[in-house]
């Protein structure tokens, strides 16, 4: 299925879930910020299975000075 993540356009299978996205593009889940259909995902519901056309947007602190 097809999906937007930080909009462009990803192919994933049916059944992944928001945390083996994160996993695949080799990301801590305690790193990032999650927005899913402009909601922000709180880390507990990383399991919340992702949908055909959901717009998903991962945020990842660095640091720096």
């Amino acid at each position: 299925m097809n999906i937007y993540l930080n909009g462009t356009i990803e192919t994933v299978p049916d059944s992944i879930v928001l945390m083996d996205i994160i996993k695949s593009k080799k990301l801590l889940p305690e790193t990032v910020i999650v927005e899913i259909n402009g909601k922000i995902i709180k880390k507990d519901e990383y399991r919340t299975p992702i949908q055909k056309k959901d717009k998903i947007e991962i945020l990842r602190f660095v640091g720096g000075g």
